[in-house]
């Protein structure tokens, strides 16, 4: 037990509001398995935020277990990491509430990603749109958390968090751990193939700008044959000017284990045609194990259960240990 109170404390978690993208698995989930033996680590598939858009509940059911799967058949160990549904751990609900007694209507004002959803979904400007980041603060501070690996488009709300304890802290005394947002120098911000200046994302209006975990490997290939580039035909990585082919070069440096350099000097004097179908076929090696083990895990429903509901009792004991601690400091009558 002491082994794990030694190491500093991780946590983070994807939506289930689609299938997992490409730039998930680069961005975020390869990087949590490395981070497995080193840190305690708590990874959630976050389903209550995803209902700040409407969903279908049938699918969004479905898609939590198969990301659930698809954590480990990334790699990441249910022995090693407490994995588990968000909306499994009752905590979380509870101390958004009291984290948004302690949220400024102006901070949240602020919060570029509202803004970005109000403008995609304009008829469904609801209150947890507004106040999720607040629920957020709540995931993380639930854990005490020393690290959140996030993306560079999240780490508005790591630092909204960080105020959150600190004015919580400031009031009650030492109740929270202040998180350190924590962002891997490769693959951190993979981009849409046909709209390189944008994110990769499951929300890209272009089917073809995003690649999913699960995609057969033929309708991998033709996005990767179709992905945008520029007018000249030289290899070299220049994220400013040649956007396109320095996201399929942060792709393949990832999927082959090369570095920029030696993707320059394999590809020097040829066309980007020889380069976008090799950047296709490392993805598709690179993905076809992860997207048969899921396919595997999934069929056994006992193993399945098992995790989800582990992990829930493992995250629920270290989350209901905060959370009394939080109650008695505002005032709660204890049960």
């Amino acid at each position: 037990m002491s082994e794990i109170t030694e190491k500093k404390t991780i946590l983070s978690g994807i939506q289930p509001s689609g299938d997992l993208t490409l730039g998930s698995y680069l961005g975020a989930i390869k990087n949590w398995v490395e981070l497995s033996e080193e840190y305690n680590c708590f990874y959630c598939i976050v389903d209550m935020h995803s209902i700040t858009v409407r969903q279908n509940p049938a699918e969004l059911r479905k898609r939590t277990l198969a990301q659930l799967a698809q954590y480990i058949a990334s790699g990441l160990d249910p022995e090693k990491n407490t994995i588990f549904i968000q909306s499994h751990v009752s905590a979380h609900a509870e101390l958004s509430w009291v984290l948004s007694c302690y949220t400024m209507f102006g901070e949240l004002s602020r919060m570029t990603q509202f803004k970005d959803k109000s403008a995609k979904n304009a008829d469904n400007i609801n209150a947890g749109l507004f106040t999720y980041p607040s629920l957020m603060a709540a995931d993380i501070l639930l854990y005490q958390a020393d690290l959140v690996p996030v993306g560079g488009d999240q780490k508005q709300h790591v630092e909204l968090t960080r105020d959150i304890a600190n004015r919580f802290n400031g009031i009650y005394g030492d109740v929270f751990t202040v998180p350190e947002p924590f962002i891997p120098k490769v693959g951190a911000r993979i981009m849409s193939l046909t709209t390189p200046e944008n994110k990769m994302s499951k929300s890209d209006k272009d089917p073809g700008g995003c690649i999913y975990i699960m995609q057969k490997p033929e309708e991998i290939m033709r996005s990767f044959k179709r992905a945008v580039t520029d007018s000249e035909t030289c290899v070299r990585y220049d994220p400013e000017n040649k956007p396109g082919i320095s996201n399929l070069m942060s792709i393949y440096s990832v999927a082959a284990g090369k570095t920029f350099e030696e993707i320059e000097n394999e590809f020097a004097g040829k066309g980007y045609g020889d380069f976008k179908v090799r950047v296709g076929e490392s993805v598709v090696e690179m993905l076809r194990p992860i997207r048969e083990e899921s396919e595997r895990i999934l069929k056994d429903k006992a193993y399945v259960e098992q995790v989800y509901r582990e992990g829930a009792a493992r995250a629920s004991y270290v989350a209901n240990k905060t959370l009394r601690k939080v109650y008695k400091k505002v005032g709660f009558v204890a049960k």
